[in-house]
């Protein structure tokens, strides 16, 4: 049984799950890293709580869940625009909330972006699995019993830090914008080169727009020109499609056009391998970006060179220096 130190999932909401930053080093295990799809909202939710900025939140997808508090709590909001709401009354995001016990928070309909973070202060206290409290659905393993949140679910909380303040806000200069329409970042390779030419221009010429196949494990594109692949004799294993190959190993943020028709990008509970050509990587520092597009929100993809992703990955740092550096007093 609970204690009476506990939150209570009345409505879980739409795909609401345990998240931290992710496990690292079993992916060649076939073990995904995990964590929130976007990496920025999750450390700023925690620091605006006063957690270490590692400590596991959940993650709202589209649709927020509604909670019971048998406890009072110091709560943030951070990432998509899903306005939250203690006892009706809506509250501001990106700022420290004080949520007496007996409350019940909720969401309005998200506005811009896809995922909201919700920090409680002194984190989502689930069991550490291979380092961390993410949810891994695929593999059963993480947060609440390795699935996301359902209702009647009871949620344990850790101690507040001394470094919990109501009231703190994140400052303007560092919250993001989620537009419609984006560029993301891609670094050609691994494949690309069985694109036929006229393709390999064309994919970085046309929009592509997120189909509702979009979750964790990937989001699908549509609407750009079909993409051929240069026949060839297909060895052994590699099936008869052109965009097919013996299996190799999948990066993060990975490309693969099965059948050259839908881009799929490969997210944080992505499979580490398969038969699918990889015609390239979207960089690291715009991975936050995909986690935060609706269905019917458009991309263009950008080609770039490893010294201008290198550079983007020094800039992404940067901004979680600064980040750190807003909540240092």
């Amino acid at each position: 049984m609970p204690t009476d130190a506990h939150i209570e999932v009345i409505k879980p909401g739409l795909a609401t799950s345990v998240q931290d930053t992710g496990r690292q080093g079993y992916y060649h295990l076939g073990i995904p890293p995990s964590g929130a799809l976007d990496q920025y909202a999750l450390r700023a939710a925690n620091l605006l709580v006063g957690n270490a900025e590692d400590l596991a939140v959940l993650e709202c997808t589209l649709l927020g869940p509604e909670l019971l508090f048998h406890t009072s709590a110091v709560i943030a909001v951070t990432g998509a625009e899903m306005v939250p709401k203690i006892d009706g009354i809506a509250q501001a995001c990106n700022i420290a909330l004080a949520v007496p016990a007996g409350s019940r928070l909720t969401f309005e309909f998200v506005k811009t972006g896809a995922r909201a973070c919700l920090a409680i202060a002194g984190g989502i206290d689930v069991p550490v699995v291979l380092g961390s409290r993410s949810t891994y659905t695929l593999g059963a393993i993480g947060g609440l019993q390795g699935r996301r949140l359902q209702a009647g679910d009871h949620l344990l909380v850790g101690s507040p830090s001394s470094r919990t303040q109501l009231g703190r806000a994140l400052p303007a200069a560092l919250r993001k914008a989620y537009p419609r329409e984006l560029e993301l970042r891609v670094l050609p390779g691994l494949y690309y080169h069985r694109l036929l030419d006229e393709s390999a221009r064309s994919f970085f010429e046309d929009a592509w727009v997120v189909t509702s196949e979009a979750d964790r494990v990937g989001y699908r594109y549509r609407k750009g020109r079909p993409l051929q692949f240069h026949e060839r004799e297909q060895p052994f294993g590699a099936g008869a499609d052109p965009s097919n190959i013996v299996d190799a190993c999948y990066p993060i943020g990975s490309i693969q056009i099965p059948g050259g028709v839908e881009p799929i990008i490969l997210h944080r509970d992505a499979v580490s391998g398969g038969g699918y050509a990889t015609i390239g990587t979207v960089i690291s520092a715009d991975l936050d970006k995909i986690g935060q597009m609706q269905p019917n929100h458009t991309a263009r993809f950008v080609s770039i060179d490893m010294q201008q992703a290198l550079a983007a990955r020094a800039e992404y740092r940067l901004q979680l220096v600064r980040l750190r550096q807003a909540f240092d007093s």
